[in-house]
Formats: structure tokens, C-alpha cells, sequence
């Protein structure tokens, strides 16, 4: 095994989550092997290099970017996460105690910018009713303090697994992607409901009426500091906060994967912000 590829446990476990390599003995050609090519895609995704610098042990680069995109219009991305994310869940590794939020800018390279903003077509992300979703107009890119980009939004459990991830332009305030961000829960529950959990906590910019009125409406405790124009609350939880730096350290593993620390991609379906 090299570098950022899977071990065969790993492998194991993706396995049957992949689409058959016959197409179910229907027409069509089989699949090139699914595990060179998921290795290459992770290659890519954790050195940042184009696509055309893709090492021929993957196969051909061009081979491995169209079952890369393919899969993500299909929605197998989004169901291999989320059913991963319910094998963990059955084996209690999700923490239902206390969900993180926060939101973190990805700049954007100079090749990013310049997709057309009103297009007739607009393609899809697959997935499940929570996850899908249409391509955006402004392509979720935008100026912002740190210059021309995209913030991602992030939600994870008080153990660091991301259990939902959302994009909008860089200027975007993360208060008006909250709600947003919490839809888009990839952790399946009951009757198509995700299991909430006990308390949310997030930071200053979470600190907003409607967002409290969200909370309260599904009974979650909220662990979010008061802003200086708010009165101070008597009952925050300081020693649960503390546990929110969890989320610091999820973006900081996440802009590890040097492909998800710059944007290359004119449009959101072809980067990486979300699978």
C-alpha cells in the first residue's frame, strides 16, 4: 500500500457501497477496476496536483476525472458517506451529545473564477432528498476579507466526524447558512429525519434569535456565547464550549487534503467543498 491509498480493511468496507463492476448483468461495459481508480481520486485529493499529473499506476487520468464526476452526479459520493456514516452510528462511534459548527474560507485560485453565471442547465450533486443539490448561480464564490473564495461550512460530532457540510460565497455570514448546513445532515434517520442532537455548539455568529427559535423547535440545547449588543445568558455552559475547539481542529484536518485548501474549479459540482 502507498501513500494515501486504502488498506484493505478500508477497502473492505467500501466495497459493497461501490457500483457493480457488470452494471447488475445489464448492458454496458464493466467498470475499470474501482479501487485504482479510488485510489488515484484520493491521491489527487491529498496532494493537490492537476489532474494530467495523476501517476499511470491509476490508470489514465481522464478515466479516473469522469468516474470521479460521474459518481458525484449519481450520487454514490453521497451514499457511500452516508452509509458509512450510519455503520458508525449503529456501532454507537456518533456522538449524539453535543454537534458542532463553524465555517471556514477556502481561496479561491485564479483559474476558479470566470464560469458563467446564468446558465439554461444547471447540473446536479445526487444523493438523497437532504443532500442533493443545483449547481449555484454565483457557483458559491465570492469576495470576503481574505479575498476571492468560498466558505465552507462544516457540522461534526463532539468526536470530530463531519456529519454535514454546505457552501456559499466567501462573503456569506454563517448565521444565514445555518440552516442550510443543518439540513444537509448526511447521517440518515428515521422516516428520512435526522436524530438531533442534544446540545449545538457554535460561536459568536450563531448568536441570533432565529437560530435560538430553530433550536428550541427541536429541542436542542444551544451552547452559544451572547454577542456584546445581547444580554449575557446566566446559563452558559462554559466547560461544554471549551469541547467546541473540536471544530477548529476538524477544518484544520480538512485543509490538510491540499485540494480542499485552495479551489481550483470554475464550478462547485467539479471541486471538492462537498461530495
Amino acid at each position: 500500500m502507498r501513500r494515501y491509498e486504502l488498506s484493505d480493511a478500508q477497502y473492505a468496507e467500501v466495497k459493497p457501497l461501490l457500483p457493480d463492476p457488470r452494471h447488475h448483468g445489464k448492458g454496458g461495459r464493466p467498470w475499470l477496476p474501482h479501487r485504482a481508480m479510488v485510489d488515484g481520486i484520493l491521491w489527487i485529493l491529498k496532494t493537490g496536483a492537476p489532474w494530467r499529473d495523476l501517476p499511470e499506476r491509476y490508470g489514465k487520468w481522464n478515466s479516473v476525472y469522469a468516474r470521479f464526476n460521474r459518481w458525484r452526479r449519481d450520487g454514490t459520493w453521497s451514499r457511500i458517506l452516508s452509509k458509512t456514516l450510519d455503520r458508525r452510528d449503529a456501532r454507537g462511534e456518533i456522538d449524539h451529545d453535543l454537534w458542532c459548527i463553524d465555517g471556514t474560507v477556502v481561496r479561491a485560485a485564479r483559474c476558479a473564477g470566470g464560469a458563467r453565471r446564468r446558465n439554461r442547465r444547471r447540473p446536479r450533486l445526487g444523493g438523497s432528498a437532504a443532500t442533493r443539490l443545483d449547481e449555484p448561480e454565483d457557483h458559491a464564490l465570492g469576495y470576503s476579507r481574505g479575498g476571492f473564495g468560498t466558505k465552507v461550512h462544516l457540522l461534526c460530532d463532539g468526536r470530530g466526524t463531519v456529519l454535514g457540510i454546505y457552501a456559499t460565497p466567501g462573503q456569506r455570514h454563517e448565521s444565514r447558512a445555518f440552516e442550510p448546513t443543518m439540513r444537509r445532515v448526511y447521517l440518515p434517520g428515521r422516516r428520512g429525519r435526522p436524530r438531533w442532537p442534544r446540545r449545538l455548539a457554535g460561536d459568536k455568529g450563531y448568536s441570533y434569535p432565529g437560530i435560538w427559535r430553530w433550536l428550541s423547535r427541536r429541542r436542542i440545547g444551544r451552547v452559544i456565547p451572547t454577542r456584546k449588543d445581547q444580554p449575557r445568558a446566566a446559563d452558559f455552559d462554559k466547560d461544554t464550549y471549551r469541547k467546541r475547539n473540536i471544530i477548529e481542529r476538524v477544518v484544520g484536518w480538512y485543509k490538510e487534503c491540499r485540494r480542499l485548501l485552495t479551489r481550483l474549479g470554475k464550478r462547485l459540482e467539479s471541486g471538492w467543498e462537498i461530495p
